[in-house]
């Protein structure tokens, strides 16, 4: 009788557990941090394709998106999430004009972009919307196709690349993500 007693403690003990570390990993998945995997050639070099990243969901449930941070957002009509980077805020006029991007009429400045940015276009960017774009330009599906990000579809801020490691050819290794600092300013400020 002994014996029982004590396999039925030890069995509702493991169940208890099991059940509170499910809780706290939905707690976590859902409210604070999700991974995701980069797919795709969009956002080389910063970016490689097959790198995992976690996505920290809770700054912008305090701050609003800002120039230069990289966000995961669902894609627009599809069941997908995109990993790109924000360059116009809302209540800006974007161009996209011979190869450069123009904010308010004044030239962004991108050291990480290696080749030039395709299209002519102007947009402007309404309230709770996001302009983004993808560091590989010429591999990049983002709002040059689709238009801007509505706020509500973005799931959160790439904060630590994770996987792989250590630096391969097709990685530059764990990582956190910094942001991109721009001489321009956000107008709402």
């Amino acid at each position: 009788m002994d014996l029982r007693l004590t396999l039925s403690n030890i069995f509702k003990e493991i169940v208890q557990t099991a059940l509170i570390s499910l809780g706290i990993f939905f707690f976590v998945y859902i409210f604070l941090v999700q991974p995701h995997r980069v797919k795709g050639e969009s956002m080389v070099p910063n970016f490689k394709d097959g790198e995992l990243l976690l996505t920290e969901k809770v700054s912008y449930r305090l701050y609003k998106p800002e120039r230069g941070d990289v966000i995961v957002f669902q894609a627009p009509d599809r069941k997908v999430d995109f990993i790109k980077r924000v360059i116009g805020l809302p209540g800006e006029t974007v161009e996209v004009e011979n190869g450069e991007i123009f904010i308010n009429k004044e030239k962004l400045e991108e050291p990480y972009i290696a080749q030039p940015t395709e299209g002519d276009m102007e947009v402007t960017v309404g309230v709770g919307e996001y302009f983004v774009l993808g560091d590989n330009r010429g591999a990049s599906s983002d709002s040059r196709v689709f238009g801007v990000v509505k706020k509500k579809s973005i799931k959160g801020k790439a904060w630590v690349v994770y996987w792989p490691i250590f630096e391969t050819k097709n990685s530059t290794g764990a990582r956190t993500i910094s942001k991109i600092q721009y001489s321009i300013t956000d107008p709402l400020k």
